[in-house]
């Protein structure tokens, strides 16, 4: 699987809405409403590169409220259990 962040820009009278209508998008985990530079942060999970255009450009862009997008790719992801053990090999 491939995961994704997409950092959203709204228009801020529409936020919750806009955020809904994200998260029900297939291939939508994870919706966050945030304080900063963006309004909204969505994960994506899905198998292929292509997949990635689909929920971004042709689905999450073409929502009423969204201004602008930012997608990064993941590499790996890490967890505090992950760096723990890392940690306490050879205790």
């Amino acid at each position: 699987m491939i995961t994704a962040i997409v950092l959203i820009q709204t228009d801020v009278h529409q936020i919750p809405e806009t955020a809904q209508a994200v998260a029900d998008i297939s291939g939508v985990t994870e919706v966050y409403s945030c304080a900063g530079d963006v309004d909204l942060i969505a994960k994506i999970r899905v198998r292929d590169h292509a997949e990635i255009a689909d929920v971004v450009t042709a689905a999450i862009s073409r929502l009423p409220g969204v201004k602008h997008t930012a997608t990064h790719i993941a590499f790996k992801s890490y967890s505090s259990a992950d760096v723990d053990a890392g940690f306490s090999i050879g205790e």
